[in-house]
């Protein structure tokens, strides 16, 4: 998993409450389990003017003019704001890695879904709850100043506006610890890999049928 400890990067607004994971990444995209390529489909049915489905080449679609991402002055964002309620419906993992593999590394929101919200965490991607006052603050700011870009620094737990004011958040300490050291679940589980070759090796040397069981 990647490492988050400072990021920089141009803030994409997406100005609407109760996003949820259907929108995010379409039920038809959710065939593959190997966590990989789901970026292009990102928010699809609002990306594109026509139906996607798996295997598409993007280049050959018909991307919305409208939508926030297909927006020259948005090219490249990497911090993804949005509305209350964002990533609720159903628990699909799909949503996190979607928004992750387009190129996002932070979503601001006043408030996540629940599971979303750790999903998040266990893949590398760093959900940011703010005050709604806050982020009212940063979609004026967005929409006011093309190339509008928002520094998070996780380690001192701020995001820095380009005038240099700060902008406290709260993280738990644990998920932080993950974050900045890029440990998801099984990178926790390897960190005790000598202990469990150690545990197996004994198990075998008194239990020594077990190594020949189907």
């Amino acid at each position: 998993m990647q490492k988050f400890i400072l990021h920089k990067g141009i803030v994409a607004p997406m100005d609407r409450e109760n996003v949820d994971t259907d929108a995010i990444i379409p039920k038809q995209f959710l065939k593959s389990i190997k966590k990989t390529g789901f970026g292009p489909n990102l928010f699809d049915e609002w990306r594109y003017l026509d139906k996607g489905e798996p295997g598409q080449d993007p280049a050959s679609r018909k991307p919305n003019p409208d939508f926030v991402l297909n927006q020259a002055r948005y090219k490249g964002a990497s911090v993804l704001l949005a509305r209350k309620n964002f990533g609720c419906g159903s628990s699909r993992e799909h949503a996190p890695w979607a928004i992750d593999q387009y190129g996002f590394r932070a979503v601001i929101a006043p408030s996540f879904a629940d599971i979303f919200f750790n999903n998040c965490f266990k893949n590398g991607l760093l959900p940011i709850v703010l005050p709604e006052a806050a982020v009212d603050l940063l979609f004026s700011e967005t929409l006011a100043f093309p190339g509008y870009e928002l520094t998070i620094d996780l380690e001192r737990q701020v995001i820095v506006r380009p005038q240099g004011e700060e902008i406290a958040f709260d993280v738990q300490a644990f998920r932080k610890y993950c974050l900045i050291n890029g440990l998801d679940d099984i990178g926790l589980t390897l960190r005790h890999a000598d202990k469990i070759k150690h545990f197996e090796a004994q198990r075998l040397a008194t239990k020594p049928w077990l190594a020949h069981t189907m």
